[in-house]
């Protein structure tokens, strides 16, 4: 017998979301609860600091980056887009998406003991705080909202591979099942300790894997089951604003820092590490992907060097707690130019109108990174050793579960509101058929 469930888990398992959340309810945990003396300041601070960082790379930066690589009629729909997900996933985060998973449960999904984030808020006893296991020196409240931004980055990533032809009606209710049924459980089987990729032993510092095998994957499904954009092939889309996609990408990269040297939880040696690694990984990348823009087209561009440095910094993601400088600068030269070859060749090759590379970037770049961390790993730095079968197990695992859970959440979507827009819609460009408004 089931425990007895929240009003909104009982909604939920009437509307037919069981299987889920019967992983989700097999044990209750109340609250770490810690004297205030424990909490360090300095942790607090520093962590409140990369939260900042990690919602920075959304919104402007990532919204910049794709809004810059499309053309002026989309303009407004790409940036409309990071906006709505932002203020979407935050809400659904706090009220059950935290609590999915980064609570105890079984080893797929976390309990409902953090719905609306009961037993963080309140507090029943002065002089003690709600922490999280994972970062206890810090104020539970502010490692959920650290959490919230990555949760926020990763269905936002996946708007790049539909770019310029979804539904907006449409893209809110994938998004919404997405964070809840692929983002909640995958994040719950790596980084929370009960989950069963974790159990493993595999290693995802900051994001490889539940944040770009991840999104990627689920790009790439999206891209196949939207089609390709009208006039794929035949004529050729020119970005609006590089301009904006350079600021976008300069923007991403300062916010990695958060990204990455902020998942340490704490302002110490490692998170110094991570924050150097991660810079170079940046550097490489780009250097990568110019050399190899170069030998192949005969010129580098600026666009090919904003990528690399996006695809080095993806890399370095899963690695940066547990790598050392040359492990770094080889991963991201490794990543400019398997990513390079990821949003060329691949992508004819695989034939999917995956818009703005997400697959090539952000799939390729984790796989790179999640393999390599199996390789360039040092336990000195991250006191754990490395696996290379179990990296390769972890990626495939949630390569294919986001592939597949995508294609019926899209199918899903499709049936009830429809997933792309009409041919003559797509023409006139979603600023105007989507949201009524329009560049000058």
């Amino acid at each position: 017998m089931l425990p007895r469930l929240p009003a909104f888990a009982a909604v939920l398992l009437r509307t037919g979301l069981a299987p889920v959340l019967v992983f989700s309810t097999a044990q209750a945990s109340g609250p770490v609860v810690v004297p205030a003396s424990q909490i360090s300041a300095g942790d607090t601070a520093w962590l409140m600091m990369a939260t900042a960082l990690v919602l920075l790379m959304t919104l402007p930066g990532l919204a910049l980056f794709y809004a810059g690589m499309v053309r002026k009629k989309n303009v407004l729909a790409t940036l409309s887009q990071a906006v709505a997900i932002c203020a979407l996933v935050s809400v659904l985060w706090v009220v059950v998406g935290y609590s999915l998973a980064f609570t105890p449960g079984s080893p797929w999904l976390g309990s409902l003991d953090r719905w609306m984030l009961e037993g963080l808020i309140y507090f029943k006893e002065a002089g003690q705080l709600s922490v999280h296991p994972l970062m206890p020196t810090v104020p539970e409240s502010v490692f959920a909202l650290f959490q919230l931004t990555f949760a926020i980055i990763t269905p936002a990533l996946i708007c790049g591979a539909f770019a310029e032809r979804m539904r907006f009606s449409a893209l809110l209710c994938f998004m919404t099942l997405w964070s809840l049924l692929v983002y909640a459980p995958v994040a719950h089987w790596v980084w929370e300790p009960g989950g069963w990729l974790a159990g493993m032993g595999a290693l995802d510092f900051a994001g490889g894997t539940v944040v770009h095998i991840n999104a990627g994957a689920a790009g790439l499904m999206a891209a196949y089951m939207l089609g390709r954009r009208q006039g794929w092939g035949q004529e050729a889309f020119i970005p609006h604003n590089l301009g904006l996609t350079m600021v976008g990408a300069a923007l991403l990269w300062v916010g990695w820092f958060g990204f990455n040297a902020g998942s340490a939880g704490a302002a110490d040696g490692r998170a110094g590490m991570a924050l150097l690694v991660t810079h170079l990984a940046a550097a490489t990348g780009a250097l990568g992907w110019m050399l190899a823009e170069w030998l192949v087209r005969g010129r580098p561009s600026m666009l090919g060097l904003c990528s690399g440095a996006v695809a080095g910094l993806v890399a370095i993601t899963p690695a940066s707690g547990f790598v050392a400088v040359n492990g770094a600068l080889l991963i991201g030269l490794a990543a400019g130019v398997a990513c390079y070859w990821g949003a060329t060749g691949l992508k004819r090759l695989l034939g999917a109108d995956d818009s703005l590379d997400v697959w090539g970037v952000h799939g390729i770049g984790g796989l790179v990174g999640a393999l390599l961390t199996g390789v360039f790993a040092r336990k000195e730095i991250g006191g754990v050793t490395a696996d290379l079968a179990t990296q390769a197990i972890a990626a495939g695992a949630v390569f294919a579960y986001s592939l597949l859970a995508s294609a019926i959440i899209l199918k899903l979507v499709d049936l009830i509101v429809g997933l792309r827009v009409p041919e003559d819609e797509e023409l006139l460009g979603l600023d105007l058929s989507q949201h009524g408004e329009r560049l000058d």
